[in-house]
């Protein structure tokens, strides 16, 4: 086992290489940060901005070297810098916002709100796409597999941005109805609250139980029509048949020999979740004013900073790649076939 995490680790560093340098020339091409502050200056002030002013940007942003040398430098910091970036060091680069927003004190702020989200709303979808599931395929054609089926396509169907905003004034109008505010939805805990993990866990969480079902939803849809077409593939296999012939108990038989086959497929969803999660969590914080990596994302991609973008980029990627890792191993937990060394 250790081994075989060991291998998967190291053959996970190569692709997250690969997804830096893609990302880093798709951001590096679609816009152009000095221009954009140029014509900011030129706005305000209503004069042309000087040579020298421009120059200067380009040397504090590094848009006077090349596309391979700035990204070179973002990686590593060896070269002609000005001792703000270099990834192995420990530096995320400049912003364009200056130092009032450097990425690392930016990122380490916003890391734990993004991923107390995404893994609450990834382990429920998963949780409850299960069961659903294996319910639908249990009971086929059923009253209970056309609703589950319904609410599943429904969801499928929903956009993000709109189902986060129905959600949210849904919680509103219940929380009048109630004559008490037990739903946030505005914020990812009390403002200035202080207090130790636990003390700040349990604020947080009527903070977070709207975002987190806006976010499930959209990924327990898809997980949950795979689970029951699994589900069903198993449940006629001959050796799930021979155990009934043998009189062991319908419920014996799903539990031990039908349900732990058809995880072994859905498995293959956890890290697309994960995925789907981080990308959703854009859209959910900003509908619910969290101020986590997914807002922090779509700010910088819309000033067009760069060294922030990719920040967020390489923070997604590994935590999608720990979900690929986790689902592997999940294939041999669940599959005895399976071997990893």
């Amino acid at each position: 086992m250790v081994v075989f995490i060991i291998r998967r680790t190291l053959m996970m560093i190569p692709v997250l290489l690969g997804a830096t340098i893609l990302c880093f020339v798709l951001v590096d091409v679609s816009n152009d940060p000095v221009q954009d502050r140029v014509f900011e200056i030129e706005q305000s002030t209503g004069e042309p901005v000087p040579q020298t002013t421009i120059d200067a940007l380009e040397a504090s942003w590094y848009y006077d070297r090349s596309v391979p040398e700035r990204y070179w430098i973002w990686l590593t910091g060896f070269g002609d810098t000005n001792d703000d970036i270099g990834l192995i060091q420990g530096l995320w680069g400049p912003s364009i916002e200056g130092t009032a927003m450097p990425i690392g004190d930016e990122i380490s702020s916003r890391f734990w709100i993004t991923l107390r989200l995404v893994l609450f709303a990834t382990i429920a979808s998963i949780g409850i796409a299960i069961l659903a599931g294996v319910v639908s395929a249990v009971k086929q054609y059923s009253r209970t597999d056309y609703t589950l089926t319904f609410l599943g396509f429904l969801f499928l169907a929903m956009p993000i941005f709109w189902l986060g905003s129905l959600f949210k004034e849904g919680a509103v109008q219940l929380n009048k109805i109630l004559g008490s505010t037990i739903f946030q939805t505005y914020g990812s805990g009390t403002t200035g609250f202080q207090g130790n993990g636990w003390q700040v866990f349990t604020d947080s969480l009527p903070f977070l139980i709207v975002p987190t079902l806006v976010l499930m939803l959209g990924g327990y849809a898809a997980i949950s029509r795979y689970q029951r077409a699994s589900m069903l593939e198993v449940m006629n296999s001959d050796y799930v048949r021979l155990a009934r012939a043998k009189g062991v108990r319908n419920a014996t038989v799903m539990r031990r020999h039908a349900l732990r086959t058809a995880l072994v497929p859905v498995a293959t969803f956890a890290p697309l979740a994960l995925s789907g999660a981080m990308g959703g969590a854009m859209v959910t914080e900003s509908i619910f004013g969290w101020r986590g990596l997914g807002v922090y994302s779509l700010d910088a991609i819309n000033a067009g900073d760069t060294f922030a973008v990719m920040a967020y980029v390489l923070i997604s990627g590994i935590v999608v790649l720990i979900g690929v890792l986790i689902s592997d191993i999940l294939y041999g937990v669940l599959d005895p076939r399976i071997r990893f060394e």
